[in-house]
């Protein structure tokens, strides 16, 4: 019994130093992700009285300039959320919101950003330097419904992403999307590219001063795959599908990145043989009698059930980001049918419908999340849906169009017809939003995080005022934290081994 006596106060002490250490840890923790995170709210900025005006290159036509001198912004009424003060404080990260439900408004301040501030943005991009004439589509912002969604602010977005790294996995669409966020993070810090393949199709930027990286991962299938077509896209030979393989490119590094946006896309529509178990399942229109026709759905379906499977089942566990699939505006045919896309102003909801290829996508793409997300709420996996196909769906007006080639009317051939791309998006344009959307998706994680390590330290408190109540009384049993009465520790996936006394 003597024994037993000395035994407690020793092991007593053992378990309260290892619980106070754990509580300035968790502390320390709070106090990182609040100061890092209740800040990230960035006010709506008030135009200046003498309106807003762009900053274009110079190299522009004069008429085209003088256009941009003075542009005409949307006439607006009323914005109850233009004049926020600089101490705004979103709602969302305390109501529920479905940040993707919502309306584009006008936004009198315009972008960020244009093609004279921004070096990174690519040719078939550039609207403004390749001569389009009108400017309304820069002055747009997305609204959700339900809540209000701030403006990207790349100073707190470095700040949360300080000695962290993120990584775009996808198509030329995800190369549109790190483009408008390298522009946007411009304002603060230039990006310093410090790796690309011959092809430059994988690419990766780094921010030195807040120890931040961004990579842009090619892989269009996000599967294995041999593809047997030019720069430009002419096939000589049908691309070669493994949908049970992941592309090693990206799951070999995957384990290092902090933050991951991944998506498949367009790409599935291109004639192909399927593969599985290296044998030849089918085919998506390869004009073979002898090959059973399958459809790309079958392929987009099997190649993210892949995709997925692998999130969820990896001991790594970023925080990822699913994109849905982005639509194009092609009218009157698709992009080498003389499909063309001229419209200057957004769709209101109702006044377009989802075509039939997006629609097959974005089933495959919901049901198949909706499956890993039940996974991988399971195996402790963060992983979220970037909705941005009814964002995107509304933007007509935001595609380079014809104004892919630079000052494609010059031509002396006023007959010859001009290639329109009425899916990747202008920059600046309305993918700039997106970076609204992901920087509110973070928060909303950074709050989680928060309210977790704040939720442990009442639990790691209730529990010590439970082993001082066990001290006081030897004759107590000593009992696992989850027996104490009132506190439940099962729920929680601890990064610590939970000390306890030996009985």
């Amino acid at each position: 019994m003597k024994q037993f006596n000395n035994s407690v106060p020793r092991n007593t002490f053992s378990s309260i130093f290892v619980k106070f250490a754990v509580c300035f840890l968790f502390l320390g923790l709070a106090y990182r992700l609040f100061s890092s995170s209740l800040v990230q709210f960035s006010p709506v900025f008030v135009a200046n009285n003498d309106g807003p005006r762009l900053d274009v290159d110079k190299t522009l036509p004069p008429q085209v300039v003088a256009a941009v001198a003075e542009p005409p912004p949307p006439e607006i009424s009323g914005d109850p959320f233009v004049n926020l003060d600089d101490h705004h404080i979103s709602e969302n990260a305390t109501e529920k919101c479905n940040l993707f439900i919502g309306d584009w408004i006008p936004d009198p301040n315009g972008p960020r950003y244009t093609n004279s501030t921004c070096q990174t943005i690519e040719s078939p991009q550039n609207c403004m330097k390749n001569g389009r004439p009108d400017f309304d589509y820069v002055y747009w912002r997305w609204k959700p419904r339900d809540c209000n969604l701030p403006k990207f602010d790349p100073k707190k977005f470095l700040k949360i992403m300080r000695h962290k790294s993120l990584a775009f996995i996808g198509d030329s669409i995800m190369r549109n999307h790190v483009q408008s966020l390298l522009c946007m993070l411009s304002e603060v810090e230039q990006a310093v590219d410090v790796y690309h393949d011959e092809a430059y199709k994988n690419r990766r930027w780094s921010f030195p001063s807040h120890h931040f990286t961004v990579s842009l991962v090619w892989s269009p299938y996000l599967t294995k795959a041999h593809t047997f077509e030019d720069d430009n896209g002419v096939s000589t030979g049908l691309t070669q599908l493994h949908l049970d393989k992941l592309d090693t490119i990206w799951t070999k590094q995957y384990e290092n990145l902090d933050y991951v946006i991944i998506a498949g896309g367009k790409w599935f529509l291109k004639s192909a043989l399927y593969y599985e178990n290296n044998t030849l399942m089918g085919c998506h229109n390869c004009h073979n009698p002898n090959i059973t026709q399958l459809g790309f759905k079958y392929a987009y379906r099997k190649a993210l059930n892949s995709t997925l499977k692998f999130i969820t089942g990896s001991k790594h566990k970023p925080f990822v980001l699913f994109r849905s699939t982005a639509p194009d505006h092609f009218e009157n045919g698709e992009w080498n049918t003389g499909g063309y896309c001229n419209r200057t102003s957004p769709f209101k909801t109702g006044e377009i419908e989802i075509n039939d290829t997006d629609e097959i996508m974005r089933r495959a793409e919901l049901e198949e999340f909706e499956k890993a997300e039940a996974i991988g709420s399971v195996n402790g996996v963060k992983m979220k849906l970037f909705d941005t196909t009814f964002v995107s769906l509304l933007r007509p007006d935001g595609h380079p169009g014809v104004y892919r080639q630079f000052h494609p009317y010059d031509r002396k051939d006023k007959n010859a017809k001009i290639q329109n791309d009425c899916l990747h998006w202008c920059l600046p344009g309305p993918i700039d939003s997106w970076n609204d959307l992901m920087m509110e998706m973070l928060i909303k994680d950074l709050f989680f995080i928060l309210y977790l390590a704040l939720s442990v330290l009442l639990i790691i408190r209730d529990d010590n005022e439970a082993g001082r109540a066990v001290v006081k009384d030897p004759a107590h049993t000593a009992r696992a934290p989850s027996q104490v009465e009132g506190v439940v520790l099962a729920s929680f996936d601890l990064p610590y081994p939970y000390v306890t006394n030996p009985a």
